[in-house]
């Protein structure tokens, strides 16, 4: 398997590197959708997440990776093994598990093992994508372009953090807690408003206009596919700085609280450009804490909530018929009325 492109290693688009660590220092701000042109770094971006997520405890033999510490959550093999015994641990990698446009119901949700049902005449389950992405990120490319029954599928197990399969005779329920993470081109098509609320940030990403940085893209690029080995190891230290950051704003987190004053003003920006429900005020306050945790920061502050309200509102608001300005604008437009230019 080829090495993924190092994190540390791309150029530019500041937004969306910010909305992948936010959502990798804290889980539940929910997914990462990055929209914009073709060429951008959008897929490169998020398979180099693979390479920069710390690893994780995981029940050793566990089919799933539950966590051994998070008894709420264990599936049913793994407490009926902790029943019997201590569980056994090892470490692993954070999953990013790919889910292809044309994947079948199947393969995404698991089905019965054929072979063993063939061979043995046993019921037994194979589980899918759901069940290797759980703890972990599912990565959906042209996400715009998913068959409408699989976004129904990724709505209803988003929402329940459990994939329940009752299919062949078979009977199963399995956790299935992941970062759902989507990139697109807005221009062959739009993504469907329940599957759009599910994601915690929005990144809109644009082909760099200055000529410096469009050399240094394609100079790094072109490194990279002439001795991906090469290219990787000098940007192996870079990538630990960034993992043990990761590492760092994961455990300031708890201890980190967002102000009244902070959490008025992030009411108050959505209240001004009409956000249906309290899924905006939420998104803001974890992603400002994530935010403010990765950069060492020892209180939540405006310039935090500054840095992530466009990402956080520009997939949240109505369309307005006596504005036809862009969704970034009026958040934009909104931040500068109440912060100031």
């Amino acid at each position: 398997m080829a090495q993924p492109f190092p994190f540390s290693a791309l150029v530019g688009q500041d937004e969306m590197r910010r909305a992948i660590i936010i959502a990798a220092v804290d889980p539940q701000v929910g997914g990462v959708l990055v929209f914009g042109d073709r060429g951008t770094g959008k897929s490169t971006a998020v398979r180099a997440l693979a390479a920069l997520l710390p690893d994780m405890e995981v029940v050793d033999g566990c089919r799933y990776g539950c966590d051994p510490g998070d008894q709420a959550r264990l599936c049913s093999e793994c407490r009926e093994r902790q029943m019997q015994g201590v569980l056994p641990t090892r470490r692993a990698r954070v999953p990013v598990v790919d889910l292809p446009l044309g994947a079948s119901e199947d393969r995404v949700v698991g089905a019965l093992d054929l072979e063993r049902a063939l061979s043995r005449g046993e019921k037994a389950f194979e589980p899918g994508l759901l069940a290797r992405a759980h703890r972990g990120f599912l990565y959906v490319d042209e996400v715009n372009l998913l068959e409408d029954h699989l976004v129904d599928l990724l709505i209803d197990v988003a929402a329940s953090g459990e994939n329940v399969v009752e299919r062949d005779g078979l009977s199963v329920r399995h956790p299935a807690r992941f970062v759902l993470v989507g990139s697109g081109n807005p221009e062959e098509g739009e993504l469907r408003p329940q599957l759009l609320d599910r994601f915690g940030l929005c990144v809109e990403v644009k082909t760099a206009t200055d000529l410096a940085t469009r050399i240094e893209v394609v100079r790094r690029r072109d490194s990279y596919e002439r001795d991906p080995t090469a290219f990787v190891a000098s940007w192996a230290e870079a990538d630990a700085t960034l993992r043990q950051a990761i590492l760092d704003g994961r455990s300031r987190l708890k201890g980190l609280e967002v102000g009244d004053a902070v959490m008025e003003q992030a009411a108050r920006l959505c209240l001004s450009l009409g956000t249906d429900g309290v899924r905006a005020e939420l998104a803001l306050m974890r992603a400002s804490r994530a935010w403010a945790a990765f950069t060492g920061a020892d209180a939540v502050t405006e310039e935090h909530l500054k840095q992530v309200a466009p990402p956080v509102l520009r997939h949240r608001l109505r369309r307005n018929v006596l504005d036809d300005a862009g969704s970034t604008t009026r958040v934009e437009r909104a931040m500068a009325e109440m912060f100031g230019a």
